[in-house]
């Protein structure tokens, strides 16, 4: 079956995204944020996230299962004008590799098209994302900032020019 590329519309696709949001902490950040934080990000609050912030999202279905979403909108940096963001993407593993995360993310900066340019945010040490975002032309603008997830980790940012 092919995938499906669309936005957000139903309950049932916003419970799907909240089941990928939640599973795709557990896999693509173990070994990199503190276990006790994952434990943390219960699918229930994964499902409060999903039902409060509902608009700018595209999801990726297999069928009726919501395997992949991308959130975007305008830069919450103060120190970047006139640009977008993509606030969170994620893909189930098991859809690595199949050109879902570009799909997403080729619709979320099709809708931030308006923006000179599109800003991420990801975990220095998330080496996989780092490469993803690269792919999709971003680079690290020089920007980080220290969170803490129980423990200190670092994102940086990187940032991508619209060329019109």
């Amino acid at each position: 079956m092919a995938i499906i590329y669309k936005r957000l519309e139903t309950d049932d696709e916003i419970r799907g995204k909240a089941y990928v949001h939640w599973k795709a902490w557990q896999e693509a950040y173990k070994g990199i944020i503190d276990p006790a934080y994952l434990e943390k990000m219960t699918l229930e609050k994964c499902e409060n996230i999903a039902f409060h912030w509902r608009e700018n999202n595209v999801i990726a279905l297999d069928g009726e299962r919501v395997v992949g979403f991308a959130c975007y909108g305008q830069c919450r940096d103060d120190d970047l004008e006139n640009a977008g963001e993509v606030s969170a993407i994620y893909i189930l593993a098991e859809y690595y590799g199949q050109g879902v995360g570009y799909h997403l993310m080729q619709m979320a900066l099709t809708e931030l098209s308006e923006y000179d340019r599109v800003a991420v945010w990801v975990l220095k040490e998330n080496a996989r994302a780092i490469r993803f975002y690269e792919r999709c032309g971003f680079a690290a603008d020089g920007s980080e900032k220290e969170i803490t997830l129980v423990s200190p980790v670092t994102e940086m940012r990187m940032v991508r020019v619209n060329y019109v």
